[in-house]
C-alpha cells in the first residue's frame, strides 16, 4: 500500500502545503506575505492573520494538483518548531482537526530536522542525488547558522552554531541600514554578483571550535558605514555593489572555514548545504570550488527547496511515519529548539 503524506509548513511567513507518495513529490504549493516588506522583517500579528487566510486554499490546491482525495492521505505531517509562536499554532491547529477529522495520524516536524533532509525530496521522473550517511550539512538561513553530522535521518548531532546572530540576520540587518530593503539575502546576492568583493574589508570573529558568531561584523559593517555616509551622504549609491559583494565574501569565507575544520576533523567528505541562505550565489559557488579543490561530493539544494517549504516537512513525515513516529493529538506548537 502506498504511503501518501500531506506536509504543512507556517514556522514564519509562508503558508505551505505539500504531498509526497512513496518518497515522490507530487505537488507543492507555497503561499508568500509580502505584507512585512513595508515594515522591514516579518511582523508576527499579520503572519498569523495571513496564514489563517491562505491554509485551507493552499492545502486544497495542494491535493488537487497532487490528484490525491484527502481520504487517501497516510498521515499529516507538520512542523511543531521552531518559529513563531502565532504562525505556528495555525499549522498546528490545523493538522489536529485534519488528523481528527480522518482518523489519520499526526507526525511533528522539526523545521531545522526538515531543512536537513530536504536533500532526499525526489520529484517524479528524476534521478535523485542524494548523501549517503554520515553526511556533514551547513544549515544557514535568518535565524540558524549549524554545523551538523547528520549519522541518520534521526540521528543529527550539531558540531557547532552560532552564538549570536545568524548568517541570514546578519545580511538582512545589514541591507536594511544600507536602506537596500527586505529581504535582503535577495538583494544583496543580485548586487554582489555586480561589484567588487575585494574592496571593502571587514573583520572577521575569533571563535574557538566550530561555533559562529556575525554579531562582530554586523558591528564593524554598521561602524565603517556611518563614518563612511558622514564622509560622503551618497555613499552607499555609489559603493552598494561593492558594499555587497565584500559583506558576501566575508560571510561565505566566515562560514566556510569552519565547515573546512569540520569535515577535516571528521574525515566525511559528503557535504552538504541546507537552509535558506543556501540560495546564495557566493556559497554555492564556494561549496563547487572545495569540491573541486578537497574532493568534496558536494550536495546544494534546488532553490525551491532552499526557503521555507512544506516538502521538506513532508518527506521528513515520510521517513517517520516508516518507523511509526506518531505524535499526540495534544502535542504543543514550539517557539525555541535546536538540532540535538
Amino acid at each position: 500500500m502506498s504511503i501518501i503524506i500531506l506536509g504543512i509548513e507556517s514556522s514564519c511567513d509562508d503558508t505551505s502545503a505539500a504531498v509526497i507518495k512513496d518518497g515522490v513529490l507530487l505537488s507543492s504549493v507555497i503561499a508568500s506575505q509580502a505584507v512585512h516588506e513595508a515594515y522591514g522583517g516579518v511582523v508576527p500579528e499579520l503572519a498569523s492573520r495571513a496564514h489563517q487566510q491562505n491554509i485551507v486554499p493552499v492545502v486544497h490546491e495542494a491535493l488537487k494538483r497532487a490528484g490525491v482525495k484527502k481520504e487517501e492521505l497516510s498521515a499529516v505531517a507538520f512542523t511543531r518548531g521552531p518559529g513563531l509562536m502565532g504562525s505556528l499554532l495555525v499549522g498546528v491547529s490545523f493538522a489536529k482537526g485534519f488528523s481528527r477529522a480522518l482518523g489519520i495520524p499526526m507526525i511533528e516536524v522539526n523545521h531545522l530536522q526538515g531543512h536537513v533532509l530536504a536533500h532526499f525530496i525526489k520529484e517524479e521522473g528524476e534521478e535523485a542525488h542524494q548523501p549517503k550517511f554520515p553526511f556533514i550539512c551547513l544549515l544557514v538561513s535568518g535565524g540558524n547558522s549549524q554545523i551538523i553530522r547528520v549519522n541518520a535521518y534521526n540521528d543529527m548531532e550539531v558540531l557547532g552554531q552560532t552564538i549570536d546572530d545568524a548568517a541570514g540576520e546578519a545580511i538582512d540587518k545589514c541591507s536594511k541600514v544600507m536602506g537596500l530593503g527586505y529581504p535582503g539575502g535577495p538583494i544583496i546576492d543580485r548586487l554582489a554578483r555586480q561589484g567588487n568583493p575585494d574592496a571593502f574589508t571587514f573583520s572577521k570573529p575569533h571563535i574557538p571550535g566550530y561555533d559562529y558568531s556575525f554579531s562582530g561584523l554586523k558591528t564593524s559593517f554598521l561602524y565603517s558605514l556611518r563614518e563612511w555616509v558622514k564622509e560622503d551622504p551618497d555613499f552607499v549609491e555609489h559603493h552598494k555593489t561593492d558594499l555587497a559583494a565584500s559583506l558576501e565574501k566575508t560571510i561565505v569565507d566566515i562560514l566556510m572555514e569552519k565547515l573546512r575544520k569540520a569535515v577535516k576533523s571528521t574525515g566525511i567528505r559528503e557535504v552538504a548545504v541546507a537552509g535558506g541562505v543556501s540560495a546564495n550565489n557566493g556559497l554555492r559557488n564556494a561549496f563547487c570550488e572545495h569540491a573541486e579543490k578537497y574532493g568534496w561530493d558536494i550536495f546544494i539544494p534546488k532553490f525551491g527547496y532552499t526557503t521555507d517549504n512544506a516538502a521538506m516537512i513532508a518527506i521528513t513525515g515520510y521517513f517517520k511515519y516508516q518507523d511509526k513516529e506518531f505524535c499526540a493529538i495534544d502535542a504543543p506548537a514550539y517557539s525555541r529548539v535546536t538540532i540535538k
